[in-house]
């Protein structure tokens, strides 16, 4: 005779893997569990000679024969000179960019750095766009050439993901920091090329050449977020700073800090509440004596802060629980976006996520002042609002700048880390 017996659930094997416990939980804020990643490629360093590359769709089984990967035909010092140069294009062919008279002589201005909008010289903008797109696509060919049968199915692998649905999330988890939203792949047919960038195409954030953050303690999420200016004073009026300026006044508790020792002594102290800090101000490769020149940059004062000196005045808290830095970071200083030019170089947005950042952002190049500012406006005014996560903004902008206002400027700005980084309020 059967008989019915009656259970007790006593856990919820989902909710428990999928969310933090109540303990751990943000008070009043929302839980919103993170998907896993479209797409992870992964590229490793084995020698200076020796890289390695492997990709694989985390929604997908491992093929039965194991994940696509191979040793490239391309050398690290090669490849990081190749992605110099397509850096150095993107410059000369936009920023710097000066249109011609009749006689073959400079006319005076620059399109891409005087202005936002482009509609005016859009048919110039589109033939500088195109050059550009073959030259991200070459280096992407460049990255993935080789015809024995591991790069093969590999190189058909990820360039058929990278070309098929728009609006992945993609991670280029690299021990060598490249331009990947400049990266392009060959567009839908009959589409501009354009549309072939990855940076237009999908979500893109660069992780990786760095140690894994520890975890921190979690703070409750505030109706008001806390926020810092950290600029340099001679670039307060330029562009649409002033409009950032208002914006952060109104809509977070803001601090300016305009010299290194201000910004370096709230660094060196064990909590700092900031949940996004914005670097407004310059940044450059600053000469150490040896033959790889150091990222850095400067505020009002000049002095140089580079990742050394950050690591070196918060080194005292890296292993405190009581510690807390978890910042997303706008580093809206030209090169930010970018390591030293060889391997092996500390880079500031590294440095920052180690520390436990939630993310960084910033340029390739030497953005223009003028869209720079009107970027980071957009871009905060959508980060602040809670709704949207990093990623979803940098792939908006793109598209926004390239299509309404034919600018492809937007391509330049790189996440690395923090492409899920989103802003918590409490309800």
């Amino acid at each position: 005779m059967t008989r019915e017996l009656s259970v007790d659930v006593l856990h919820n094997p989902s909710l428990d893997f999928t969310a933090l416990p109540p303990r751990q939980r943000r008070p009043d804020s929302p839980v919103r569990t993170k998907p896993p990643l479209d797409l992870v490629v992964m590229l490793r360093q084995h020698s200076p000679e020796r890289l390695h590359l492997s990709a694989f769709r985390t929604s997908q089984r491992t093929p039965y024969h194991g994940t696509p990967n191979a040793y490239l035909t391309v050398s690290g010092g090669e490849l990081l000179r190749a992605a110099a140069r397509l850096r150095s294009l993107w410059s000369s062919r936009l920023v710097h960019y000066q249109p011609l008279d009749a006689d073959g002589m400079p006319a005076g201005g620059h399109p891409f750095s005087d202005e936002v909008d482009l509609s005016a010289h859009a048919e110039l903008s589109h033939r500088l766009t195109q050059e550009l797109a073959d030259e991200g696509q070459y280096l992407l060919e460049r990255l993935l050439e080789g015809a024995d049968r591991a790069m093969t199915d590999l190189r058909a692998f990820l360039v058929g993901t990278l070309t098929g649905e728009e609006g992945l999330r993609v991670s280029f988890d690299s021990d060598l920091h490249l331009p990947w939203p400049m990266l392009a792949v060959p567009p839908p047919e009959g589409a501009p090329l354009l549309q072939g960038f990855l940076g237009y195409r999908h979500q893109v954030e660069q992780t990786g050449a760095q140690a894994f953050p520890r975890t921190q303690r979690e703070v409750p999420a505030r109706a008001l977020p806390v926020t810092s200016l950290n600029t340099d004073v001679m670039l307060d009026t330029v562009g649409r700073a002033p409009e950032v300026r208002k914006l952060l006044e109104e809509r977070s508790q803001l601090t300016v800090r305009t010299d290194s020792e201000e910004l370096l002594g709230d660094l060196a102290a064990p909590v700092l509440h900031d949940d996004v800090m914005y670097f407004w101000c310059h940044g450059a490769f600053v000469e150490n004596g040896s033959p790889h020149p150091h990222l850095a940059v400067k505020l009002s004062d000049s002095q140089p802060i580079d990742a050394d000196l950050v690591l070196l005045k918060r080194r005292r808290h890296t292993a405190s629980g009581d510690a807390l830095f978890r910042p997303f970071v706008l580093l809206n200083a030209c090169h930010t976006g970018q390591t030293a030019p060889e391997p092996g170089m500390k880079h500031l947005g590294a440095a920052l996520v180690n520390l436990g950042a939630d993310g960084v952002i910033g340029p390739q190049f030497d953005i223009p002042q003028i869209f720079a500012s009107e970027y980071a406006l957009e871009f905060l005014d959508r980060y602040l609002s809670g709704d949207s996560t990093a990623g979803e903004i940098t792939l908006g902008l793109v598209r926004w700048y390239a299509d309404r206002f034919h600018n492809p400027l937007g391509l330049a700005y790189s996440v690395y880390c923090g492409i899920d980084s989103r802003l918590e309020k409490a309800q």
